[in-house]
Formats: structure tokens, sequence, C-alpha cells
């Protein structure tokens, strides 16, 4: 009986807020705005404020006070929309489907007012949605794209201050984990979302969408906080009235302005670690402009993938540029050769399932890539020949050895991929199998669609990645190590996986770390990144 409950009370709310009350408002909006887009974006109107901008807080001694943040977008965040987020959640927590309702909602978003739009994104975005899903999302996805568009001069005051409280009328459950996790804000006050068992029904609790400064006095009572950061809009000068210092974020310290981009060495924490697939923030042409490639992306993916699989290495590489793929190689790729009866050991970096790939075009030979997860399908398509291994440091040190006799083998020592400018900890076990070992940097990019995910198929991890418009591969092959550095020459097998952690590190402008592919899992699905035989039906 609950959702037959929950339907006829979200029919009653409809009826009343979109035909009794938001049709007056959107009338006065037109009337007075006309069809200035700039307006038609669900962001409450601005005012000139009486209030200093938060450029001229003086951000010494503060350690001791208390500082309150109204609201995170357009204060905290430098994007003046939220839009964005909720199609992250929709797209990463939900489904393709559910983002396509979203961005079809947009022309009645831009219609209705801030708090009204909040509701119709907040029922879209989360009805019927897992409360695991968002607890994923908020881990895993979000903090990429909230760090990437953090204010300057808005994080620099609020770290400045001991005691951090933020007031936001977005649902709490999107924010409150990044908050919390990489600015250290004590306590998050926000919309509560209700639920039924472990799913959202979509709705705002029976309290409704958070009324800042009412809250504020709720959180404080009689005492006034020390310190105030809101926007410059009508909404949070009542909040800022209530500090004892008021300083807001005037707009143009905001998205359009370069001086107020949080640069990556201040982060609060580094940024390491991230899932999705989305690797652009989905404002709504943006999003508008995905669902128009997505189609023409699949077919162009499949015929990368057949280029591949049935053309020689030349006409394979030549075709694939023609089609959109950027790649550079350097080095000597067609020297390398063994002076053994044993193959070459090629030690890469770990970008994408296709390094391997990639790799053996480039040096148009076959090579044979050692793999710990990879699915069925990817097997399937891979044009090169694969072999798995098990996890058991003694059998899979026999299965190189002889892969080595049979010919050149590929290995990626991190035992997973990273999308950011870092290395992770190197396995040492290739270093103690052969002494002619070659370092390859490899580096990719791309702009609409990431080809890695820790939670998400693993099976469509190659699909995605030659989905997009424009993927990029770097390619640099090193040239052997010398002997006298490798296990041969006297040095342990962990001196030697440190050596070319460093030396690809230094190749590429990445930096070096001693996290392990256990450390990525643990972080972004919660497990350990093990995949057992008999699951294989899960892609992973």
């Amino acid at each position: 009986m609950v959702f037959p409950m929950v339907l006829l009370r979200l029919a009653d709310w409809v009826l009343y807020q979109l035909l009794a009350n938001s049709c007056y408002r959107a009338a006065r909006k037109m009337k007075s705005y006309g069809f200035h887009l700039g307006y038609l974006s669900s962001k409450p109107p601005l005012q000139p404020s009486s209030f200093p901008s938060v450029t001229k807080c003086d951000l010494e001694g503060r350690g001791s006070q208390t500082l309150v943040a109204c609201d995170i977008h357009r204060v905290l965040l430098r994007s003046h929309s939220f839009f964005p987020y909720f199609m992250l959640v929709a797209f990463e927590g939900g489904s393709i489907l559910r983002a396509l309702l979203l961005l079809l909602s947009c022309p009645v978003l831009w219609i209705l007012d801030h708090e009204l739009s909040l509701r119709v994104m907040t029922f879209i975005t989360f009805c019927g949605l897992r409360t695991s899903a968002m607890e994923n999302m908020s881990r895993a996805v979000l903090p990429k794209f909230y760090l990437e568009n953090l204010n300057l001069h808005a994080y620099e005051v609020l770290a400045s201050a001991g005691s951090k409280v933020v007031f936001t009328s977005v649902p709490r459950v999107m924010v409150e984990g990044f908050l919390r996790e990489y600015l250290s804000v004590g306590a998050v006050v926000g919309t509560e979302l209700h639920s039924v068992g472990c799913y959202f029904s979509g709705l705002v609790s029976g309290s409704g969408l958070l009324v800042k400064h009412r809250a504020l006095k709720d959180y404080f009572g009689d005492r006034k906080p020390d310190i105030g950061v809101g926007s410059s809009s009508v909404h949070d000068h009542l909040f800022l009235s209530l500090c004892k210092e008021a300083y807001v974020v005037n707009n143009e310290e905001g998205k359009g302005n370069p001086s107020s981009v949080l640069p990556r060495d201040k982060y609060p924490k580094p940024l390491i670690f991230h899932d999705g697939r989305l690797a652009f923030l989905p404002t709504p042409s943006a999003t508008l402009y995905m669902f128009m490639w997505f189609p023409l992306g699949i077919l162009l993916a499949i015929y990368r993938i057949l280029l591949g699989i049935l053309l020689p290495y030349g006409w394979a590489m030549a075709l694939g540029v023609w089609s959109g793929i950027n790649l550079q190689v350097k080095g000597n790729v067609l020297e390398e050769k063994s002076e053994q009866n044993k193959g070459v050991l090629f030690v890469c970096s770990h970008r994408t399932l296709l390094d391997p790939v990639f790799l053996s075009t480039c040096l148009a030979k076959p090579l044979t890539a050692v793999t710990y997860s990879l699915s069925k399908v990817s097997e399937l398509i891979a044009p090169i020949r694969t072999v798995r291994l098990t996890r058991d440091r003694r059998k899979d040190g026999e299965t190189m050895q002889r892969l080595l006799k049979e010919g050149d083998l590929v290995v990626c020592p991190e035992g997973t991929t990273c999308r950011e400018p870092y290395l992770l900890r190197f396995s040492s076990l290739f270093a103690e199998l052969a002494d002619e070992i070659v370092p390859v940097a490899v580096n990719s990019h791309v702009s609409m669609f990431y080809g890695t995910t820790a939670s998400g198929l693993k099976c469509l991890d190659p699909i995605f990645f030659l989905m997009n418009p424009r993927p990029s591969y770097y390619i640099e092959v090193l040239g052997k190590v010398p002997k006298e550095l490798t296990c041969a020459g006297g040095r342990s097998s962990c001196e030697v996986a440190n050596y070319i952690q460093q030396k690809l590190a230094c190749a590429l402008g990445f930096e070096c770390t001693t996290l392990t592919r256990r450390d990525k899992y643990m972080m972004l699905a919660g497990n350990e990144g093990i995949v057992h035989e008999d699951k294989w039906r899960k892609c992973y």
C-alpha cells in the first residue's frame, strides 16, 4: 500500500504546484524577463549586496572561529546551477533512460522557480534509486567534479576556520560525503529525502526543502556564528545577517573568473581514484551533445574494434588514426630484440585495457598480455593473445616464464588502471623473471567517456573508450633497462620495480605512490577487486 499512497501524494502535489502555482509564477517571469536565458537557469534572483566580497576576508587568526557557508553551489562551487550534479547521479547511479528524462525536463525547469525546479530534479533523479547507489556516488564519482569546480576564494575562507558548518537546500546525501571527507566540514544541514526501505521515493521529507536562515537559528539558537559566506542572491541575505561577519561570492568571482579556479596542487586531498563513465561536467548543452553522439559513437566503436581484429598492423593504425584516434608514439619501437632465447618483457604503465593492444599495433608485432580479471567479452574481441593470472605468485611466475620462452610479453605491474597522473605501486614479480626489460610509458586521454570502471560492467570498458570522438594514446618506449640495474646485476626485485616506476613517472610527468589495487577497489567499490571464476557473467 505504500507505493500507491506515494503516487497519490505525488499526483496531488503536481496538480497543485504545476497548475495552481507555477503557471502564475511563469507568467510573471515571462512578463518581467522575457526569454532571457541567463535568468531562466533556476537560480535565485540577484541584487546588489551590502556585504563585502569574500576576497576581502582576512584569513589570519581564525582557527578558533566557527564558519557557516550558505549552500554549496554558487558559493563553494563556481558553477551556478546544480543540474550537472543531479545529472551525474541520474546517469551513473541510475540509468541512461533516467538521465534522458532529466535532460528532457530542462524546458520545464527553466520556467519553474528555484524551489520547484529543485523538487522536480530531485524526484526525477532519486525516484526508485537505491540508497546504496547514492552512497557509492558520493564516495567514488561526485568528489572529482566538486574538486574541479571549487571556488578558490570561498575555499580559502572555509579552510581558515576551525569549526565549519554548511547549510544547503540541495539533498544532503549528495554533498555530505564530500564536505566531510575533503573539506573537513563538521556538520552538514541540508534537505532530507524520503525513502521506502532501501529505495528513495523521490520526495523530500515532511519538513520540505531546507530554509537556510531558519535552519541556522535552529542549529545555533541564540548564538551567532563568527563568519558567514553566501551568494549575492536575495535568499542568502537574511541568512548572512544572522552572522557576526558576512561575505558574499559575487558573479565575477564565480565560474567565469580564471582566478577563482582551485589549482590541483591546492586540493585539500589528492584526487587519485574516482569512478563513473562521464569524463565531462554534464551541463544541459553538454548532455544534449552526448545523447546526439551516442548512436554514432557505438557504430564508431564497433568500426574501430573490427579494424584491430581484421586488418594488419599498418592498415589498422592508419585507418584508426583516420577515424579520429590521436596516437602519439616515441622511442625506438622497432629495435627492441632479445639477445637470448627468450622474448622481451615490456613493462607498461596502466591506463586502460587497450594498453597492450595499442603497444602491439605500434610495434607491428604480436604480443601476449597477462591479465587478472579480464571479462569474457574483452577476451573475445581482443586482437592479441591474453592469458589469465591467478594471483598465486609461484603459479603466475611459472606462467610468465613459459610465455617469455614463446615470445614477447606485456605486463602492467600496477595491477589495475589509474585515471589521474599517478602511478600505483609496482609488483616486483616481473623483475624476477627477465633480465631484458623494456619500460613503456603509456598515457591516454578522453573527452566524453572513461574506458575504465571499478563498479560497473568491465566488459564495456573498451567500447566506451572507443566511443569517444577523439580518444588519444601516448606511447613512449624508453629502451632496455641496463643489465646492472636488473636482478642479474645484483639488484633486488623491489629495487628494480621501484626504479622502473620512477623512470616511467619521470617520462610521463606523473607522481609515484605506494597505493595498490586493493586500495583502489576498497575506496571505489567497497571490495578488494578480486573476481572469482564462477562470477564471470558479471563482467568483472
